[in-house]
């Protein structure tokens, strides 16, 4: 599903980020990696904000993961969704996260899981897709598989895709649904697509991209479905919704992961925002609330 028009809010994000400071990091290589060591020694931080409008948060420690629970303080369901952040493997979870999963909690009763996993240069995808998909395995032992979503934001929706795939590979019932905003899903970033998308992204650059993916992918391929969902089968996975932009380098990987589904007959929707950014579903701009009401619709369903 595309949509046509683009709000006045919309317009205005390009020329705000390139204020402060567009592709930062993700400029170069070196940028890139330096950011990943100095937050080695200076961590960033990933608690929730304080006062999180109706739902209440918990946090355990599990195998020395940080593990946050979000429920509502209204009436709960026994759904429950495990939402893994974005940030490029590289930066920890936002404000603007926190109140995405907290706006879901509170108006779909679902209950949220929200792993906060290692970053390069320490964080691999082969532990941490591992890793998550035991957090969902418990998930789905509790309330069965029907009642559970996948939901990932950019490097977010590369794990959780890559995670959806391993618990398929466990023999684990599929989760009923994975939803992936903005993901990164071939983190070898060769679609030609991406060097025609590349001038209208302010946000996004691929060689600094590929420097964290090279950390990120540890021992394995970049083939790997650990590593990029992209080459790893759809068979026997849950239904599978994106929301993306046209000015996002990433769309080129919603678009092949479109084909990809066709080609097999899998179920795959996707979202199409016109001259949208990376991550514009998690914006306060009326696109981006479309979005979150579609998410909702798709967790009451």
């Amino acid at each position: 599903m595309t949509r046509t028009r683009r709000s006045l809010l919309s317009r205005l994000v390009p020329p705000v980020i390139a204020v402060v400071g567009g592709q930062g990091e993700f400029a170069s290589p070196a940028r890139t990696m330096g950011g990943a060591r100095r937050r080695v020694v200076r961590p960033g931080a990933f608690a929730p904000p304080p006062l999180l409008r109706g739902v209440e948060v918990t946090a355990r420690i599990e195998g020395g993961w940080h593990v946050y629970r979000v429920r509502p303080t209204g009436p709960a369901s026994r759904r429950r969704a495990l939402y893994a952040h974005g940030g490029g493997w590289t930066h920890e979870i936002s404000s603007f996260h926190w109140w995405l999963v907290a706006g879901l909690a509170r108006r779909t009763g679902t209950t949220f899981t929200v792993p906060i996993y290692p970053l390069v240069p320490s964080g691999t995808a082969a532990d941490v897709i591992a890793r998550t998909a035991d957090l969902v395995e418990q998930l789905v032992a509790e309330v069965g598989p029907g009642n559970v979503t996948l939901m990932g934001d950019s490097a977010g929706g590369q794990i959780a895709l890559s995670t959806a795939m391993a618990l398929r590979d466990r023999g684990v019932p599929a989760p009923r649904d994975v939803v992936l905003l903005s993901p990164a899903l071939d983190l070898s970033f060769t679609d030609p697509l991406i060097a025609r998308i590349q001038p209208t992204d302010p946000w996004l650059a691929v060689d600094g991209m590929r420097a964290a993916v090279e950390s990120w992918r540890g021992d394995l391929p970049v083939e790997d479905p650990r590593v990029s969902p992209l080459h790893g089968s759809l068979a026997g996975l849950g239904r599978v919704t994106v929301f993306t932009g046209t000015h996002d380098i990433l769309f080129a990987d919603a678009r092949a992961l479109e084909r990809k589904a066709a080609a097999v007959g899998h179920p795959v929707r996707i979202h199409v925002e016109p001259n949208l950014l990376h991550v514009y579903a998690l914006m306060p701009i009326p696109e981006g609330a479309r979005a979150r009401d579609a998410m909702v619709d798709l967790l009451l369903a």
